[in-house]
């Protein structure tokens, strides 16, 4: 399962962890954010042990948005040891997604 991603527990998670972290930025109310939804959670899946995959919702969790510029959802950004490398804005297919990833490896 894909990592619930905080206000509180980003910093260390995504920021300190190091290495590729991927950050799904949604909401429950988002028709796309929903449809790429289990795509986010085969990702999670697939990279376990490789990249740190999770989510946050940007109703709940309004620092990171912020932090980030996130105005439209979905957004998917990674991180490559705590910078922001690539910023994905939108649905995206699991092969454009995965290949993002693994340039990033």
């Amino acid at each position: 399962m894909a990592f619930e991603f905080t206000d509180n527990n980003f910093q260390n998670s995504a920021i300190d962890h190091g290495g590729v972290t991927v950050v799904d930025f949604w909401a429950e109310w988002c028709g796309p954010c929903r449809a790429i939804s289990p795509i986010i959670e085969e990702l999670s899946k697939e990279y376990d042990g490789k990249a740190m995959i999770g989510k946050v919702n940007v109703d709940d969790n309004p620092e990171i948005s912020f932090k980030y510029g996130i105005r439209n959802i979905p957004t998917i950004l990674i991180l490559k040891d705590g910078e922001v490398v690539e910023r994905h804005i939108g649905y995206a297919t699991k092969q454009i997604l995965a290949d993002k990833i693994q340039a990033h490896l």
